[in-house]
């Protein structure tokens, strides 16, 4: 019960103060583990605008959409003329729409770490219970796993699609856990980058453009270069001019390990001795992407 405590002001009025009885929370304390799962929950529902307004879910579910229409579409030509095989391998459907691809990283990075910088958040975070590795870890994984999702649900209606066209089940199999690899390494490459950009301007407009500029150009630059050494007769350098682009490094390790076809000019893809070194540069630079994120938040939270 509210006890009052009547004070005699130096104007001569009566003030009162109020004990509103605070109390101290008694209740289950549940840790760093579950703040960081809500934390990741939360990421990951916002990267497709769920439990936002209606205006933030139109352009991750368009993308999602457009992702998947096309494999819809293959899978009823497949059925319709009873081919022998799908228009395109699982491991080549990603390279094809990796500008849809490219511009869902662009847009979302950004909306997972902008607000919280722009909005001086972050110090928030880190007061009690999560520490600096629980928020990069958190927000890292929400958009592998929201990438993850938009690359792998086209490859499972290819799938069960070419189940329905009764196609070879073993071929089929084979080609979708390579495909599902191969996306999952795209979606942890992809969101670090994307990750590491976004979380250097709290201005979400800058950090698309940045994300874009950087898949983009870089992508470009690279295709260019290997389309110049491939009309001068220089094929060996085209494996290693591929190292220099996300998605090029992507194509190579899997047209060197996960039997892809190359998309690189010639289809000069790299030898396994090749391969070797851009699983070591894809996993370098997730690596590197989850360190520059680690000084990035360290020193954003002091």
């Amino acid at each position: 019960m509210a006890v009052e405590h009547p004070v005699t002001a130096p104007s001569g009025d009566q003030t009162r103060i109020h004990n509103i009885g605070y109390r101290a929370y008694d209740g289950p304390r549940l840790g760093r583990s579950y703040a960081t799962r809500s934390l990741y929950s939360q990421s990951l529902r916002g990267a497709y605008g769920l439990g936002r307004s209606v205006k933030s879910k139109v352009l991750p579910m368009l993308l999602f959409v457009v992702m998947c229409v096309p494999a819809a579409i293959m899978v009823a030509v497949a059925v319709a003329t009873k081919a022998n095989d799908l228009p395109v391998d699982y491991t080549r459907y990603a390279i094809i729409m990796q500008a849809v691809i490219s511009l869902y990283v662009a847009s979302q990075a950004p909306q997972s770490v902008s607000r919280d910088l722009r909005f001086k958040t972050v110090p928030l975070y880190f007061s009690r219970p999560i520490e600096t590795a629980d928020y990069v870890r958190a927000k890292y994984a929400a958009l592998a796993t929201a990438m993850f999702i938009l690359t792998a649900a086209p490859l499972i209606v290819l799938y069960v699609g070419a189940l329905l066209a009764k196609l070879d089940f073993t071929d089929q199999t084979k080609g979708f856990g390579q495909g599902l690899v191969s996306v999952a390494l795209l979606s942890l490459l992809f969101a670090g980058i994307g990750l590491v950009i976004a979380s250097v301007t709290p201005r979400r407009g800058f950090g698309i453009a940045a994300v874009i500029a950087v898949l983009t150009i870089s992508y470009g630059a690279v295709t260019t270069l290997q389309a110049i050494a491939d009309a001068q007769g220089t094929t060996g350098a085209i494996p290693w001019i591929g190292l220099f682009s996300p998605v090029t490094l992507i194509d190579g390790l899997q047209s060197a390990f996960l039997g892809a076809s190359s998309a690189f000019p010639g289809a000069v893809g790299p030898s396994n001795g090749e391969g070797v070194v851009y699983v070591l540069a894809v996993l370098g630079l997730i690596a590197a992407c989850y360190g520059l994120l680690m000084r990035r938040y360290k020193k954003v939270g002091l």
